[in-house]
């Protein structure tokens, strides 16, 4: 874990300290930007924990054998005593997910000595489902540990992250997430590789989290978020319609959507502030607004994505959030030059 990503290191050493002197808690918050590793590293843990010959690092820290029959399974990804519990449909892990989850810790192993139970998207239980999580956390069985993934800027119930202990992973630096990411991309037959310019412009969109720049790369997102990004450009100047504008956003999805005019507001902060914007092609249209507008217009805008972050429980859509926030940002162009 260490070696493949070397920006999950501190926090690997730290469950392998824990867990050399037996004292790993029994639930750990996984936090972090998406992207830069938590199910990785999560699955990592899982593997660490369920070996049944642990060896030494050389730093003298446990490591999984890698040949035991609990390794062996987990490879597979066929051990029983590991469930993911994971948003479905609804974009929520809901609260017959969570009873399933406590049936199985409740439970005895099957083929080990413990059970690992993953919650992906931890930020996304519904309320429901938080509640009955509670009581597994305030009456835990002694063979299972809850492992819960928390996307860094969503909220866990105060009375779940009281219980719990919190490792937060941090983004690689540039140099790390690249070398990373162009590791991967090697692994790709020659026909399937992309420029090295679409590598750079995945790492800018993604934050530096390279798990989630090579998922930019293999689906297609780059071109998606070029269209968004142009519909949003020529509505605020008044060259496109607001419904030509927001239909580009539908096919990214809601959590998309909502994170591009989020990093966009957030890039207007930084200018407003004097800073330099992350998202490059955005640059000169968000200075032009930095210099019309006081700074608090893009702590409005922000305000409104959390609105939009709050809608996602109800099945908001893409479009109507994108035509939402859109109208927003023309409020920030001058009058003369807004749309009709």
């Amino acid at each position: 874990m260490a070696t493949d990503m070397p920006w999950l290191a501190k926090a690997w050493h730290s469950v392998q300290k824990q867990l050399a002197e037996s004292r790993l808690p029994h639930a750990l918050i996984i936090n972090g930007e998406r992207g830069v590793g938590k199910r990785a590293w999560a699955d990592a843990v899982a593997g660490l924990l369920l070996c049944d010959q642990l060896q030494t690092d050389p730093q003298g820290m446990p490591q999984a054998c890698g040949h035991c029959k609990q390794c062996e399974l987990k490879r597979a990804g066929s051990h029983p005593d590991v469930r993911v519990y994971a948003p479905e449909k609804s974009r929520m892990v809901r609260i017959v997910q969570i009873r399933e989850l406590i049936t199985f810790a409740s439970a005895s192993p099957q083929v080990g000595h413990r059970k690992i139970a993953i919650i992906d998207r931890a930020d996304q239980l519904n309320i429901n489902a938080a509640n009955a999580l509670l009581k597994t956390l305030e009456e835990p069985s002694g063979d299972t540990v809850l492992l819960l993934l928390q996307e860094s800027g969503r909220p866990l119930l105060p009375t779940i992250r009281s219980r719990c202990q919190t490792h937060t992973l941090p983004v690689p630096v540039a140099a790390d997430a690249e070398r990373w990411l162009v590791g991967q991309l090697a692994l790709l037959p020659p026909e399937k590789q992309p420029e090295s310019t679409s590598v750079a412009k995945a790492l800018m969109l993604a934050g530096n989290a390279p798990r989630l720049a090579l998922d930019y790369l293999n689906s297609g997102f780059i071109a998606l978020h070029d269209a968004a990004f142009c519909g949003f450009r020529d509505f605020m100047k008044n060259q496109m319609t607001l419904a030509d504008a927001a239909k580009a956003f539908k096919v990214l999805g809601l959590d998309v959507t909502l994170g591009l005019f989020e990093g966009w507001a957030a890039d207007l902060a930084r200018l407003s502030a004097g800073g330099e914007p992350a998202h490059h092609e955005a640059a000169d249209m968000l200075r032009f607004l930095a210099g019309c507008n006081p700074p608090w217009r893009a702590h409005e805008l922000l305000g409104a994505v959390r609105e939009g972050r709050e809608a996602v429980v109800y099945n908001a859509s893409p479009e109507l959030e994108a035509s939402r926030l859109l109208l927003a940002w023309q409020q920030l162009m001058p009058k003369r030059q807004r749309a009709g």
